[in-house]
């Protein structure tokens, strides 16, 4: 198998996909703009990665208030500091910064719309593109 897709049920998908795609180099490579509103993006390597959509029929999670380590995405940085920075100057704010002692940096934000996501610049990292 390989891994296509995470779905994400927001309030809010179109200007959410808008934010992801100014601040986290995603693209929307498709989408469909009537109920429930759903956008397909994918990362800078063209994986189709997030799907966010708008769909009444399931209760919208309160993303707002989970904990970060109820949910989180992540991203694979170069430089966590300055994308951790321009994400908050972006709307994003911060919940976590750490440093480990392998080197690696991880810090954990919720974006404008509650959801938290995280860029992890890794001493080792996951992938390699």
């Amino acid at each position: 198998m390989i891994f296509e897709h995470f779905a994400l049920n927001v309030k809010d998908p179109i200007n959410m996909a808008k934010w992801y795609v100014d601040n986290c180099e995603m693209k929307v490579v498709r989408s469909m703009d009537k109920t429930p509103f759903t956008h397909f993006l994918a990362d800078k390597t063209g994986r189709v990665v997030l799907e966010l959509y708008a769909n009444t029929a399931a209760k919208f999670p309160d993303h707002k208030n989970a904990n970060p380590l109820e949910f989180h995405f992540a991203f694979m940085v170069d430089d966590a500091e300055s994308m951790k920075n321009k994400l908050i100057s972006a709307g994003a704010k911060l919940e976590e910064d750490l440093k480990l002692d392998d080197g690696s940096h991880l810090a954990t934000l919720r974006d404008p719309f509650g959801v938290c996501v995280q860029v992890c610049e890794r001493a080792i990292p996951m992938m390699k593109f």
